[in-house]
Protein backbone atom coordinates (compact mmCIF):
# COMPACT_ATOMS: atom_id res chain seq x y z
CA UNK A 1 0.00 0.00 0.00
CA UNK A 2 1.28 3.44 -0.88
CA UNK A 3 1.76 5.52 2.23
CA UNK A 4 3.52 8.56 0.85
CA UNK A 5 2.39 12.12 0.30
CA UNK A 6 4.43 12.24 -2.90
CA UNK A 7 2.34 9.52 -4.55
CA UNK A 8 -0.88 11.42 -3.90
CA UNK A 9 0.59 14.68 -5.14
CA UNK A 10 1.88 13.03 -8.31
CA UNK A 11 -1.58 11.54 -8.94
CA UNK A 12 -3.14 14.94 -8.27
CA UNK A 13 -0.74 16.65 -10.68
CA UNK A 14 -1.45 14.00 -13.33
CA UNK A 15 -5.22 14.46 -12.99
CA UNK A 16 -4.80 18.23 -13.15
CA UNK A 17 -2.66 17.94 -16.29
CA UNK A 18 -5.25 15.68 -17.94
CA UNK A 19 -7.97 18.18 -17.06
CA UNK A 20 -5.93 21.08 -18.42
CA UNK A 21 -5.26 19.23 -21.66
CA UNK A 22 -8.93 18.32 -21.96
CA UNK A 23 -9.96 21.92 -21.43
CA UNK A 24 -7.51 23.29 -23.99
CA UNK A 25 -7.96 20.57 -26.62
CA UNK A 26 -11.76 20.24 -26.68
CA UNK A 27 -14.22 22.36 -28.60
CA UNK A 28 -17.34 20.97 -26.95
CA UNK A 29 -18.54 23.11 -24.03
CA UNK A 30 -19.76 20.15 -21.98
CA UNK A 31 -16.39 18.41 -22.33
CA UNK A 32 -14.71 21.61 -21.21
CA UNK A 33 -16.91 21.73 -18.11
CA UNK A 34 -16.04 18.11 -17.34
CA UNK A 35 -12.34 18.96 -17.66
CA UNK A 36 -12.75 21.82 -15.19
CA UNK A 37 -14.44 19.41 -12.78
CA UNK A 38 -11.50 17.02 -13.16
CA UNK A 39 -9.09 19.84 -12.30
CA UNK A 40 -11.12 20.77 -9.23
CA UNK A 41 -11.13 17.13 -8.11
CA UNK A 42 -7.36 17.03 -8.52
CA UNK A 43 -7.07 20.06 -6.24
CA UNK A 44 -9.38 18.36 -3.73
CA UNK A 45 -7.18 15.26 -3.76
CA UNK A 46 -4.11 17.37 -3.00
CA UNK A 47 -5.90 19.21 -0.18
CA UNK A 48 -7.13 15.99 1.43
CA UNK A 49 -3.68 14.39 1.06
CA UNK A 50 -2.06 17.34 2.83
CA UNK A 51 -4.69 17.09 5.54
CA UNK A 52 -4.02 13.38 6.01
CA UNK A 53 -0.25 13.67 6.21
CA UNK A 54 0.10 16.95 8.14
CA UNK A 55 -1.67 16.60 11.51
CA UNK A 56 -2.19 20.33 12.03
CA UNK A 57 -4.15 20.64 8.78
CA UNK A 58 -6.57 17.74 9.28
CA UNK A 59 -9.69 19.76 10.16
CA UNK A 60 -8.86 22.75 7.98
CA UNK A 61 -8.21 20.57 4.94
CA UNK A 62 -11.59 18.90 5.29
CA UNK A 63 -13.37 22.25 5.48
CA UNK A 64 -11.47 23.58 2.47
CA UNK A 65 -12.24 20.40 0.49
CA UNK A 66 -15.97 20.78 1.23
CA UNK A 67 -15.84 24.43 0.14
CA UNK A 68 -14.11 23.42 -3.12
CA UNK A 69 -16.83 20.80 -3.69
CA UNK A 70 -19.51 23.44 -3.19
CA UNK A 71 -17.79 25.77 -5.64
CA UNK A 72 -17.47 22.91 -8.14
CA UNK A 73 -21.18 22.13 -7.84
CA UNK A 74 -22.09 25.80 -8.34
CA UNK A 75 -19.75 26.07 -11.33
CA UNK A 76 -21.26 22.97 -12.92
CA UNK A 77 -24.80 24.23 -12.37
CA UNK A 78 -24.20 27.72 -13.75
CA UNK A 79 -21.98 26.49 -16.57
CA UNK A 80 -24.46 23.86 -17.71
CA UNK A 81 -27.32 26.38 -17.56
CA UNK A 82 -25.35 28.76 -19.78
CA UNK A 83 -24.46 25.97 -22.21
CA UNK A 84 -28.09 24.85 -22.43
CA UNK A 85 -29.29 28.43 -23.00
CA UNK A 86 -26.77 28.95 -25.79
CA UNK A 87 -27.54 25.53 -27.28
CA UNK A 88 -31.23 26.41 -27.50
CA UNK A 89 -30.40 29.54 -29.51
CA UNK A 90 -27.52 28.34 -31.68
CA UNK A 91 -28.14 24.56 -31.87
CA UNK A 92 -24.46 23.77 -31.35
CA UNK A 93 -22.39 22.85 -28.28
CA UNK A 94 -19.15 23.94 -29.98
CA UNK A 95 -17.39 26.85 -28.32
CA UNK A 96 -16.07 28.18 -31.62
CA UNK A 97 -19.59 29.06 -32.66
CA UNK A 98 -20.34 31.14 -29.55
CA UNK A 99 -18.51 34.23 -30.80
CA UNK A 100 -21.23 34.63 -33.44
CA UNK A 101 -23.58 35.84 -30.69
CA UNK A 102 -22.20 39.36 -31.05
CA UNK A 103 -23.60 39.72 -34.55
Amino acid sequence: MINSLDAYLVLSALLFAIGTFGFLARRNAISMLMSIELMLNAVNLAIVAFGAFIPGLAVDASVIAIIVMAVAAAEATVGLAIVIAIFRNRRTPLVDEYDAMRR
